[in-house]
């Protein structure tokens, strides 16, 4: 079995994964509270009753905006080599990706308002079975990965 793959994502991406996060639980617990609110205005129930969905989507917001990107960033790897490209992901269930280099059609970066305020970039390589990618990389640290795997890519199909 290979070795974990060498390079870790920036560490800017937590910052940019806690806010998405953060963004992504809010309306969710707007949601919440006004269930609450229905729940205690006009079904007139017990307070217990009516602030446990806000108790519950509040534990579930503090798990994915403070600890899971934390968790999410020591765990994503990766490493461009000359025959494949090594990508080691996930939080609860760790999954192992290796590309082979011949099997890539093209490659491009990718950068979303969050991550052009932090700097960082996406590189996602194509292939026939679909897009993989390395998220969250410095602007041009994701342009340096880009360029050497097509330029790895292209030596790939002169042989």
């Amino acid at each position: 079995m290979k070795d974990e793959p060498s390079e870790r994502l920036d560490p800017r991406a937590k910052a940019v994964w806690r806010i998405s996060g953060a963004l992504n639980m809010l309306p969710l617990l707007a949601g919440a509270g006004f269930g609450s609110f229905v729940l205690l205005r006009w079904v007139e129930a017990s307070v217990f009753i009516a602030v446990l969905p806000v108790l519950a989507w509040l534990a579930l917001a503090v798990l994915s905006v403070v600890v899971a990107p934390g968790v999410r960033w020591r765990r994503w790897r990766y490493e461009i080599r000359p025959d494949e490209v090594d990508l080691q992901r996930g939080i609860w269930w760790v999954s192992r990706t290796l590309v082979p280099l011949a099997r890539i059609q093209h490659v491009d970066t990718r950068q979303g308002p969050l991550q052009r305020r932090y700097g960082l970039s996406t590189v996602v390589f194509h292939t026939a079975a679909g897009p993989n990618q390395i998220p969250e990389l410095s602007t041009p640290i994701a342009a340096q990965a880009r360029d050497r795997i097509a330029d790895l890519t292209r030596e790939q199909d002169e042989l």
